[in-house]
This record gives C-alpha cells, sequence and structure tokens, in this order.
C-alpha cells in the first residue's frame, strides 16, 4: 500500500551531507518525489567537500548508527567491507586509555565500522539517489522560504506555509528558480540559515544553548600494515579532566591506512609539523599512538581544526513555526566532535521523522510533535557530552545542575571499567546511545561501582 498521499507529492532537502542523505530515504517512503539541493558539486566518488572542513577527520560510527543505516540499507556492511571499511567488536578491538588505565577488553555484541567520513558518506549517497523518487541538485544554493498565509488569524498568532525554496544554481550562469514542496526540511548543519528566515518572515528564532569548549584537533594519514597484528584496532587516549586536557584517537581506515588524530581542550592545539605532531603524540599518557606512527610513513599532511562550542537550538520552544517545515541534525544541535556522536544522532532523528510520517499527523501538528521528540533523543548525547566538557573549569556556558556530582560517579564508572566487565559493558552501551545514561545508575551498576571504590579505598588505606 502506497505511503503517499495527496499532501505528499514533493519534499525537499536543504543539504546533502549524512543528515541530509537520511532524511531523504526516509521522506522517499512518503513522497513521490524527493529533491537534495547541496551547495558543492557533488561527484559521484568519496570526496570531501569544501562546505565540509570536518569530514577530513576522524569520525566514530557508533554502534546504533550503524544499525541504522544497516535498516535502512542491508547492503551497506558489505559495500563498506569491499572498500576496505574494517568491521571491528568496539569492545574487544578498542585500546581505549582513560584514568589512569585500558578499559576492559572481551568479546561483546557491539559491531563497528572504521573508515573515512567521505567513504561512508559516498557509500550512503549512491544507495540513496538510486531510489527512483530521489534526484540531487548541487551547486545550488537556497537563498529565501517561499510561503503564503494560512487563514484569518491575527499575524501575531498566524503560521505561514512554505510552499518550496528560491534557489540560486552556480552552472555557467548564475540562474535563480522556485521549487515548490509540500515539505522542506533544513538539514544544513551548523550554519543553518533557518533562525534568519524566522526572523525575516517575523518569527522568534529560537533560543540558542552554548557551552564554549575551544577543542583544536590535527589529523594525519599513515601508511598501515596489514599484516601487523594491531592493524585492525582502535587505538583511544581521553584524559582524566581537569588535570589532562590533550585526547588522541587512531583508528584503521580504508585502503591499509591508519586516520590519526590528536587534539586538546581549550586553545592547546597540537603542532602541525612533522617533529611538533610527533612530540604530541608522545606526550601522551600512553605510547601506542606514537609507538606506531613514529614507525610509519605519513601519508598526508597534518590538516588542523577548530571547534569553538557545542551549539543546540531550541526549536521545541518556540509557539509559532511556519507549517510545512522541519530542521534537524547538527542544524538542531552540533555537538563537540571528540565524542563521535553527530552520525548516530542524525540517524536516530531519521528513525523518529520516519515514525512521525507514519502517523500521518496533521500538517499543524506536525513540527511542534517532531521537535518535541527530537529533543529527547538530544538529551541523552547533549547530557553525555556537555557533562564530560564541563570537568574543565575553562569551559563556560549553562551548567547543568547536579553536574559535578554526576562528574564524580561517571570518573569512579570509568575507573572501574578498567576492572569490572559489566560496568564496562554498560558504560560502552550508553557511549554507543544503545542505553541511556541513566543505565550507569542502576542498582546492579551502582553497587558494582561502590563496592570497588570502597574496596579500592580500604586497599589504598591499609597500604599506608
Amino acid at each position: 500500500m502506497s505511503l503517499v498521499t495527496a499532501n505528499r507529492q514533493h519534499a525537499i532537502v536543504l543539504g546533502g551531507s549524512m543528515s541530509g542523505l537520511l532524511t531523504a530515504c526516509v521522506l522517499s517512503k512518503y513522497f513521490e518525489r524527493v529533491t537534495i539541493i547541496e551547495k558543492d558539486r557533488v561527484n559521484h566518488q568519496p570526496e570531501s567537500r569544501p562546505g565540509q572542513p570536518q569530514t577530513r577527520h576522524l569520525h566514530a560510527l557508533l554502534a546504533m548508527g550503524l544499525k541504522i543505516m544497516t535498516d535502512y540499507f542491508p547492503d551497506l556492511p558489505q559495500a563498506l567491507t569491499d572498500n576496505g571499511a574494517v568491521f571491528v567488536d568496539l569492545i574487544e578491538d578498542m585500546h581505549w586509555y582513560t584514568y589512569g588505565g585500558y578499559r576492559q577488553r572481551f568479546v561483546s555484541s557491539l559491531r563497528g565500522a572504521a573508515m573515512s567520513r567521505p567513504l561512508l558518506e559516498h557509500l550512503l549517497r549512491e544507495r540513496v539517489l538510486a531510489l527512483p523518487q530521489v534526484e540531487l541538485i548541487d551547486l545550488a544554493t537556497v537563498k529565501q522560504l517561499v510561503t503564503t498565509s494560512e487563514g484569518d488569524a491575527p499575524k501575531e498568532t498566524l503560521c505561514e506555509r512554505v510552499m518550496g525554496v528560491i534557489v540560486e544554481r552556480h552552472q555557467s550562469a548564475l540562474t535563480s528558480v522556485s521549487l515548490s514542496a509540500d515539505l522542506v526540511v533544513d538539514a544544513t548543519g551548523r550554519n543553518s540559515h533557518t533562525p534568519q528566515w524566522l526572523r525575516d518572515l517575523g518569527y522568534e528564532s529560537p533560543l540558542e544553548s552554548k557551552v564554549e569548549v575551544n577543542v583544536g584537533y590535527a589529523t594525519r594519514l599513515y601508511r598501515r600494515n596489514p599484516y601487523d597484528p594491531h592493524s585492525q584496532t582502535l587505538f583511544f587516549y581521553t584524559p582524566e579532566a581537569p588535570k589532562e586536557h590533550h585526547f588522541g584517537g587512531m583508528f584503521p581506515i580504508e585502503e591499509e591506512r591508519w586516520m590519526v588524530a590528536l587534539g586538546s581542550w581549550h586553545n592547546d592545539s597540537p603542532p602541525v609539523d612533522d617533529h611538533g605532531f610527533l612530540e604530541f603524540a608522545r606526550g601522551l599518557p600512553c605510547s601506542d599512538i606514537y609507538n606506531i606512527i613514529s614507525q610509519s610513513e605519513p601519508l598526508s599532511e597534518i590538516i588542523p581544526f577548530k571547534f569553538p562550542f557545542s551549539l543546540r537550538r531550541h526549536y521545541e520552544q518556540l509557539s509559532r513555526f511556519p507549517l510545512g517545515y522541519l530542521v534537524l541534525g547538527d542544524a538542531a544541535c552540533s555537538f563537540n566532535p571528540t565524542y563521535g556522536q553527530g552520525m548516530t544522532v542524525a540517524a536516530l532523528e531519521a528513525v523518529e521523522l520516519d515514525r512521525l510520517l507514519a502517523e500521518n499527523p496533521a500538517p499543524e501538528r506536525l513540527a511542534q510533535t517532531f521537535f518535541r521528540r527530537i529533543t529527547k533523543i538530544i538529551d541523552i548525547p547533549w547530557q553525555l557530552a556537555v557533562g564530560e566538557d564541563f570537568r574543565f573549569p575553562q569551559t563556560t556556558g549553562l551548567k547543568p545542575p547536579g553536574i559535578d556530582l554526576i562528574n564524580r560517579y561517571i570518573g569512579l564508572v570509568h575507573r572501574v571499567s578498567q576492572r569490572d566487565r559489566i560496568v564496562c559493558e554498560a558504560f560502552y552501551k550508553v557511549a554507543n546511545l544503545i542505553a541511556p545514561p541513566s543505565s550507569l545508575f542502576h542498582p546492579r551498576i551502582l553497587w558494582r561501582v561502590l563496592r570497588d571504590f570502597q574496596i579500592k579505598n580500604h586497599s589504598n588505606c591499609g597500604s599506608g
């Protein structure tokens, strides 16, 4: 039975990156036509486009993200394998050093894939564009929304309907066209123009939450020996804040390469010269990354990246919002990328959009319901990221109440995960957005954490 209805003929997605592609996939189930509008040129190959500065850096696809993408495209894991991606057990194959030791490693059900972001996006894009309902218009910039008023209510309570967009196409000559649509979805990312467009239409723009972290990191590719016993291992170091603030990650990716990222919170970025980059790696509390890259051939320049603040736009708090318009992905909330949550959160939001459209809500309820639902999705990774960021006294922004007490407990969880398999697995499930943070406070986990703390405390007192 077709899910397309009379008011679901054409949908437009603004932005052709991961969130836009996943959104287009969902919309293709409910609309006769779906058009993706992307400002950059898009080629049929893995690439990092000018509008995607972060795609040249280390990305993590969490277990939940991989599951969702596989649910929509069951052949994606095989395609990733065929193109050199490395599939791993996210616990057994992860060497994660933090709080003075390595987390436990054991066989688990948490599956992940390590590859470059351009490869993953390319394979996903090829599958989305193969859907008969979906087309892509690249080299196109959306200049404004096309709206029309609905009803006779006073202007201060009236909600316009978005009827489409005005697009400038950058071809041999600049042309401007109007595209009509029954639904427009903004997936343009952190630099979304929606707040300004709302103000232009006489609406309030959403309140914003900013948490300034001033993260800086640098990435380099190295040749990976496929015969090395650690060639399919993920290496990760995260600091014991606030006394440590450097971090590092090294993942195996396609074409027998290592992707290495080194960085720091609060304006202490790694050097971008050969010697300085290596010395930064040597200075980490664990030697895994340095030992490998000091003996490996560099395959790229050292690429720096700055991330000043996490940004959340609270669309769920708006009392008025245009009909036929939605916002998701980084356009709604962009997280500190060191936690690797972005792609998976975008996938979870796409699933929520799928569920909502299947319910066929009234047009006037669509945006309000959608924003309310994705708020529950965003709350969890935002809580995880912001909680960790506020371990540093230099972090500024709205600090969640009780976060210092929670951080003290999570610090114990980090340490106990080095010795207790059950606590370790519970932590990894939360980190991969499979379980909520509250699961770490389940009596079964709480008891094991506090018992371990008491044993260690008693042992330290006895040795004194």
